[in-house]
């Protein structure tokens, strides 16, 4: 499973750091430590991009959640 996140082209190169770390888990007080910022700077950035309008798309491969079973399967039900 990977992520893609639209609209990157919108956010400055410092959004863009924020929002990848954010949006993977980091928690912003990592984020702030690891980019050598404030933690209010990096609560700053990132509402500043969420009204940027990026999207994040999850790329699932396959059937990782186990959601599709098998191809013959509940056919009947669709």
């Amino acid at each position: 499973m990977n992520i893609e996140i639209r609209g990157l082209e919108k956010l400055s190169f410092r959004e863009r750091q924020v929002v990848a770390l954010k949006e993977t888990g980091v928690n912003s007080e990592t984020i702030a430590k690891r980019l050598g910022l404030a933690s209010a700077t990096v609560a700053t950035l990132y509402n500043r991009a969420k009204t940027k309008g990026y999207q994040v798309v999850l790329v699932i491969s396959g059937d990782p959640l186990g959601v599709f079973g098998d191809a013959d399967e509940g056919d009947s039900d669709l």
